[in-house]
């Protein structure tokens, strides 16, 4: 098992990065969030989660190990494969993830491509026990602003915007007046998007 490979990052997409290596390039498979801390040219430590199957050897890359550890118990859930646990982690962050599943909060699992009712369902029940409670208590205040938050970016989403650029907007709109109610987050959303 591969633990982490370091190396200088020769090629990066949002899906995955080439780290070369001791003169040997390897195609690492990598979500949004590590994405946003790569940089083409430099130095980079990726841990790695290995897929070996009859047809096929993968590698998935996280800038950290909670990154993996998270990836690690999505995969653990029945109907969630890499590339779909891949997919919840290029769409929320971890922390999003963990308040998410600690919250049962399905509605923002199915907002995610690929992920259905019945699988969102079966994340949040096989997860919310295994999901570290020390590092989900916040005050009543960032609750409440990720409740807005997380109603903001979801309607967003129905409406058609993609997720990540209706995130950034509603994160601006919060991060200016935080008690802002859902209603006029998506307005003033709608107006900036």
């Amino acid at each position: 098992m591969i633990e982490y490979i370091r190396g200088e990052v020769t090629e990066a997409n949002p899906a995955y990065v080439v780290l070369e290596t001791s003169g040997i390039g390897y195609f690492i498979n990598i979500s949004l969030n590590t994405f946003t801390s790569v940089k083409v040219s430099e130095k980079l430590k990726l841990y790695i989660y290995e897929v070996i199957r009859e047809d096929s050897h993968s590698l998935y890359g996280f800038i950290d190990k909670k990154e993996r550890e998270l990836f690690l118990l999505l995969i653990s859930v029945s109907g969630v494969g890499p590339n779909t646990a891949r997919m919840i982690l290029s769409s929320l962050s971890t922390s999003e993830l963990e308040n998410v599943i600690a919250s049962k909060n399905e509605s923002v699992l199915k907002n995610v491509k690929g992920i259905g009712a019945k699988t969102a369902q079966r994340i949040i029940v096989d997860l919310k026990d295994k999901i570290k409670t020390a590092s989900l208590t916040l005050d009543n205040s960032n609750v409440s602003v990720n409740e807005t938050s997380e109603e903001a970016i979801a309607a967003l989403t129905m409406l058609g915007f993609p997720t990540n650029v209706s995130k950034k907007c509603v994160d601006a709109i919060l991060k200016d007046d935080p008690t802002m109610k859902v209603e006029l987050v998506i307005k003033q959303a709608l107006k900036m998007l």
